[in-house]
């Protein structure tokens, strides 16, 4: 079986348009807010296992703190799993994460997936960091969480941080602790993850890379004395879906203006030579052809098994892509929950 999982990253509707603040439609601009409100929230009904929000600022997204969101969605769903993925730790005081990860577990009745990302060197740089402050205050900051979750009470002395015997108020819902998630591309950044019991999740990568990187996973966990199998790996891939079939030139179009948008954003994308901020090594990444998953609801679910099979995932998290209108995402989001989900199931 194969837990699905909406991935939203809530786009800025005038990101390219240009317009300026007095321009925009108030009304509109609410009714924008009420449509994807009342889209993630009918995930639950579509048979979702949970729906995970994204943190970015300065322009493309809508979500600069998806945090708040989620208490929102949580009073109009039951069962739904909820979560980012991830909170940027670096632009965050880890202590205060901490104390809001803990109000929001119990403002969603313990559904709270904890996500957590070190950035995007483009972002970061627009206030004025650099990778390695970025990567520094990360690590320092995953330190403080985890002994938060574990212990309930702080003691960390660090670089950024000195705390000592800071208690965590309230106590978190889920028991031990709820689960956690990391956000990788590279081998040496899921053996971390590995090693402190967080799960991982991954996109954009070759199904092949996704693989060698959840092995490297599955062996610093065995090092550590940890289990870890299908539950422990979450693939990401943009999806686009039609009632019987997607044209191929529409398919490619997408593909080739998203990864034009992303390499013009992100300094990794197919740069060998520089240093990426998920790793202690220097290198980048290169889209794979399967990060782009479409057809008919039949070929979807045909695909993501067949990727979920090979790289050994149990969580995938669905970017649905492609759609020209609203309309076409919320049939999107309907088709892959009535017709995809029962064939993953």
């Amino acid at each position: 079986m194969v837990k699905s999982w909406a991935f939203e990253f809530f786009p800025n509707p005038h990101a390219h348009g240009g317009e300026g603040a007095a321009e925009i439609d108030p009304k509109l601009e609410q009714d924008y807010w009420n449509f994807y409100m009342d889209l993630w929230v009918s995930a639950e009904a579509l048979g979702f296992d949970g729906l995970l929000l994204s943190e970015h600022h300065f322009g493309g997204g809508y979500s600069p703190s998806p945090n708040i969101l989620l208490p929102a969605i949580a009073q109009r769903t039951k069962s739904l799993r909820l979560g980012v993925m991830g909170n940027v730790l670096p632009y965050h005081t880890p202590w205060r994460l901490v104390e809001e990860f803990a109000m929001l577990d119990n403002l969603t009745g313990g559904r709270l997936e904890i996500g957590t990302s070190a950035g995007i060197p483009a972002e970061l740089a627009m206030v004025g960091m650099s990778p390695a402050e970025g990567r520094a205050r990360y690590e320092e900051s995953i330190q403080v969480i985890d002994q938060a979750l574990k212990n309930g009470v702080i003691n960390h002395k660090g670089e950024y941080w000195n705390i000592e015997n800071l208690p965590v108020v309230p106590p978190f819902a889920q028991k031990p602790e709820p689960p956690k998630w990391t956000t990788v591309i590279s081998v040496e950044s899921a053996r971390k993850a590995a090693k402190r019991g967080s799960k991982i999740a991954t996109g954009f990568i070759s199904t092949d890379k996704v693989k060698e990187v959840f092995d490297n996973y599955k062996e610093a966990a065995a090092e550590a004395g940890l289990e870890a199998g299908p539950d422990q790996l979450g693939l990401r891939r943009q999806v686009i879906i039609d009632a019987t079939s997607v044209p191929s030139e529409k398919a490619e179009g997408y593909k080739d203006a998203f990864v034009d948008m992303v390499a013009a954003f992100d300094k990794r994308v197919i740069a060998p030579g520089r240093k990426a901020l998920d790793s202690d090594g220097a290198h980048g990444y290169a889209f794979g052809d399967d990060e782009f998953i479409s057809g008919s609801p039949k070929e979807v679910a045909e695909q993501i098994k067949d990727q979920c099979e090979r790289s050994g995932a149990g969580h995938f998290q669905v970017v649905f892509a492609g759609h020209q209108s609203l309309e076409e995402l919320a049939m999107s989001w309907k088709l892959y929950g009535e017709e995809v989900i029962p064939l993953l199931k």
